[in-house]
């Protein structure tokens, strides 16, 4: 276990499933809850990249809007890592809500709440019907949404967090740069087929 500065007997809870995992995390990552009862991060199964953020409220995002929800949490990344906040594939096959940066980054000197932005791709008209994550409609009572609104409920695991090193350039202008056989060419200029 070189490299690691835990005991080489300690044992963390791992995932919801509450399953027991021998090895040790990467890094630490201390959480401050903003709201009481906001959700710590856990990992779905002990291979899994990234860890769930929970919705710490109800957030309903009509077609074509961009809504942030929050997590209720606050992160300490370590120097030299990012908090990566990412869409989970689930609900983007089922729903048209995308996040609009397409991943999100967490810097390790922010110390503020986490929110996750999503964006309503759907357009359509005035008919009545609201989804909630998973694509379906159960919602009928709600009239003065617009067909095609999603609704996501406080509990919800939306979206996933990855933690990743970070690293630093350090920027040279220079007049000339070196040749290669793709020079300039760019959007496209590779094919698409072989």
């Amino acid at each position: 276990m070189s490299g690691y500065n835990y005991p080489e007997r300690e044992y963390y809870k791992q995932n919801r499933a509450g399953q027991w995992v021998k090895k040790p995390y990467d890094v630490r990552v201390k959480v401050k809850k903003v709201k009481e009862d906001a959700v710590i991060p856990q990992y779905a199964t002990y291979g899994s990249a990234g860890f769930d953020l929970v919705a710490a409220e109800d957030v309903v995002i009509e077609p074509g809007e961009t809504k942030l929800v929050p997590t209720g949490l606050a992160f300490e990344i370590p120097v030299g890592y990012e908090m990566q906040v990412r869409m989970r594939s689930g609900i983007a096959k089922r729903t048209n809500l995308r996040l609009p940066n397409a991943v999100g980054t967490i810097d390790s000197d922010y110390r503020g709440e986490v929110f996750m932005m999503f964006e309503n791709t759907i357009f359509c008209g005035p008919l009545t019907q609201v989804y909630d994550i998973n694509g379906v409609a159960p919602h009928d009572d709600i009239a003065r949404y617009r067909k095609g609104t999603h609704l996501i409920r406080k509990g919800d695991r939306v979206a996933q967090g990855v933690i990743v090193p970070v690293m630093r350039a350090l920027f040279v202008e220079s007049d000339e740069l070196s040749g290669t056989k793709r020079g300039e060419g760019g959007f496209g200029s590779t094919g698409t087929r072989k």
